[in-house]
């Protein structure tokens, strides 16, 4: 004969369990819309007075420490003894702590990340091969964005570990044009051709000024190298702009951009037989 299960329906019915349970709904309707509002509240001023980042942290904070005592609250006020549960959740902290390592590395990684503030929400970074804009911070990774949108996350251990470049750190950054002109050229004319060029450029800053460096004489050319500088938003629009001002200004000047070339000299003939090298494609 089956084993039927009693249910003291008198308990859950009776006025002091349907009060606690009036609380309970009041609490969890009222109180996680409450913190949610005053977490993006707060984490606004934080944005305003101090960061981007310190907003994000800030509303993050508040709302889960928020949560976890509402969540405490809740299970008060149903009844359930918050002794035994905060026991059994240090016991099983201590298993997890012990489990996640890498999570308490990156934990702290994090930190030190946040304090030292190598880079911010919204700048470009390059880590390795990756490059892309700081989308947040947070205590286990950082989440990036590419510039072919591609959501990318590192682990904060290693970005501690490795060599990071923050490309947007400062308000304007330089522009290096490598190029190659002939022997027969006039250095001295060439110059001036470039700093026409950087001159008329929208992009251009007069401030820092355009630098020209001859870097080696090569073997075909003579390899130079032409720094102009940018604010930071522009190095895109300055580095293409230029770069077809030269090339257009080099043919109407009739300066030459030479191709890799090397001359062979053959025992069974005097005259020089010059072969060209096609560069390779990267």
């Amino acid at each position: 004969m089956p084993i039927l299960l009693q249910i003291d329906w008198s308990r859950y019915l009776s006025p002091e369990f349907l009060a606690n349970a009036f609380r309970a709904l009041l609490l969890v309707c009222i109180g996680f819309p409450a913190i949610s509002i005053f977490s993006r509240l707060a984490g606004k001023i934080a944005q305003q007075r101090f960061s981007l980042q310190a907003g994000m942290l800030t509303q993050k904070a508040i709302f889960y420490s928020g949560s976890a005592l509402i969540l405490i609250m809740l299970l008060s006020q149903l009844g359930f003894q918050l002794t035994a549960l905060l026991g059994a959740a240090g016991i099983v902290g201590v298993a997890v702590g012990f489990a996640s390592q890498t999570s308490v590395s990156n934990i702290i990684s994090g930190l030190f990340l946040i304090s030292e503030k190598p880079f911010t929400v919204g700048d470009v970074i390059k880590v390795g091969s990756t490059t892309g804009a700081v989308l947040s911070i947070d205590l286990l990774s950082v989440k990036m964005r590419t510039f072919d949108n591609q959501f990318i996350r590192i682990p904060n251990e290693m970005l501690i570990k490795a060599e990071v470049a923050n490309v947007t750190r400062f308000p304007i950054r330089r522009v290096d044009i490598n190029l190659g002109i002939t022997y027969k050229s006039d250095i001295s004319r060439v110059k001036e051709i470039l700093m026409d060029i950087a001159q008329k450029n929208r992009y251009c800053l007069g401030e820092p000024e355009p630098v020209l460096a001859i870097n080696n004489f090569g073997i075909s050319a003579i390899e130079i190298c032409f720094a102009v500088w940018c604010v930071k938003s522009d190095y895109l629009n300055l580095k293409n702009s230029i770069m077809q001002q030269i090339k257009e200004r080099c043919e109407e000047e009739g300066i030459g951009i030479p191709l890799p070339q090397t001359t062979l000299n053959t025992p069974s003939a005097q005259a020089p037989v010059a072969a060209f090298l096609k560069p390779h494609s990267v």
